[in-house]
């Protein structure tokens, strides 16, 4: 399928004020938008090359920039179709009216993402590759933009294809059995076909199991940062960002509302939450407080109880406590350097504890602990594995077409241990290629298309 019935144009670069502003066309008009925007003076232009123009309004004459345009010709473009490029001065103003001219040209805005899904669709892109642009110009960590720039280029693709190739393998071999063969294959012949697809789905398994991690870095951690006033949140929270974000001071009740801090640890983004501390309270803001803390550990994929070692457990700390009881928490032990600093009473409350939590002795101060404190923080979550490991599966779709992929593989396997006809193993067989075959795109409804590419930006 090729798209060659309409134009598109949508600015590439961001909305605001900037250097440069890009505004793309792709489409069978792209050429006649060119040489209207350049008064006619795109005869020698070469495609690819980034020439300077002046840019005229057809409509009035006037010209409103000197930019560099380029021109890539069908099918040498990033969509395959004839595509013009217009580098102009990064003016809000300036950008808007180029695009309500174009506009007029016979050439509409492109939907998100439609740039990408042409590219796909007249075969210059897989699918996975198109999601990971995406993927990539959402990346908030190193590691997680070297994931996407490894699904960029086709890794995901060239992972799958042996898997893809054996697919074929043994279903042409169960297809001819059916066609030319009267008898039942040979008993040897199966318990290697059996073999063959059980290596098969453990490796696809393994593949999916990837996601774990690659989620995290596609997705990121929320952590909350709770417990009783002036038990040291807002100084835990300043030594795990590395900086001074929220105010600290020794009255209580200082943090009244939440304050959150994106960061990256081992290449995970993290949404860090200092919050207001818990307590029963009759002040009616720090009251509203309080209650978006709750709101803020109820949405949180991991609590940090933060406990002051150097003094009782207070019963607001056991209030603390039982809330987080059916949440993933850890208990960040703070003042460990003070002289009167004991772990042992929240040791205790641990060992008593239904679902005990892992503590850690911290100083917000002097920063001791804070290594160990993020190490368990993300113990739950990497499983000892570093963050660019190989490649690994960050898209949810990509998982859950792998895990129906190893379903349809086991399937299978156990039809040929029943003995059962060629016809009924073939049929997990089947799936498990068109499942395949839907991560790359190779077939993937135009429905489904269209609800993958609604989440990209406008312009790519």
């Amino acid at each position: 399928m090729s798209f060659s019935g309409d134009s598109i144009v949508a600015l590439s670069t961001p909305l605001g004020r900037g250097g440069i502003g890009i505004v793309r066309v792709s489409g069978p008009g792209a050429l006649t938008v060119l040489k209207h925007l350049t008064g006619g003076e795109c005869a020698d232009l070469e495609p690819n090359y980034l020439t300077l123009r002046a840019i005229i309004d057809p409509f009035s004459e006037e010209k409103v920039d000197q930019a560099l345009v380029c021109f890539f010709k069908a099918p040498h473009s990033f969509t395959g179709e004839d595509v013009v490029e217009f580098h102009c001065h990064g003016s809000p103003v300036l950008l808007r009216r180029i695009l309500d001219t174009i506009l007029r040209l016979d050439v509409r805005l492109a939907k998100p993402g439609e740039f990408s899904l042409r590219a796909v669709m007249n075969g210059r892109l897989q699918l996975t590759q198109a999601e990971a642009i995406r993927d990539l110009i959402d990346a908030q960590t190193d590691a997680a933009a070297q994931q996407a720039t490894r699904q960029l280029d086709g890794e995901i693709s060239h992972r799958l294809q042996p898997a893809k190739d054996q697919l074929l393998r043994i279903i042409v071999r169960l297809e001819s059995s059916l066609e030319f063969v009267e008898d039942d294959l040979p008993q040897l012949e199966q318990e290697e076909m059996e073999s063959a697809l059980a290596a098969l789905r453990s490796d696809l398994k393994s593949l999916a199991n990837t996601f774990v991690r690659g989620r995290l870095l596609h997705e990121g951690l929320k952590v909350a940062l709770v417990g009783r006033p002036n038990a040291g949140k807002s100084s835990l929270f300043n030594s795990l960002l590395g900086h001074e974000r929220a105010i600290v001071t020794e009255i209580p009740g200082t943090t009244r509302d939440t304050i959150s801090e994106p960061i990256g640890w081992d290449g995970i983004p993290i949404t860090l939450i200092d919050t207001a501390g818990m307590r029963v309270t009759t002040d009616q803001i720090e009251s509203l407080g309080v209650a978006r803390t709750r709101r803020a550990a109820a949405d949180a994929d991991l609590l940090v109880i933060v406990v002051d070692g150097s003094e009782p457990l207070t019963e607001e700390d056991q209030l603390v406590l039982d809330d987080a009881s059916g949440k993933l928490h850890v208990i960040a032990v703070n003042k460990s350097d003070l002289p009167n600093f004991s772990p042992a009473r929240v040791e205790e409350k641990i060992r008593d504890a239904d679902r005990p939590a892992p503590a850690v002795a911290v100083s917000a101060l002097t920063e001791d602990g804070i290594v160990q404190l993020r190490d368990a923080l993300l113990k739950p979550f990497v499983n000892g594995n570093g963050a660019a490991e190989g490649l690994m599966i960050t898209n949810a779709r990509h998982h859950d077409l792998l895990l129906r992929a190893t379903d349809a593989i086991a399937s299978s396997e156990a039809r040929i241990r029943e003995r059962a006809s060629e016809e009924i193993i073939l049929i997990g067989l089947h799936n498990a290629l068109k499942f395949l075959g839907e991560i790359t795109g190779e077939t993937t409804t135009e429905e489904i298309l269209g609800q993958i590419f609604s989440t990209f930006c406008i312009g790519k």
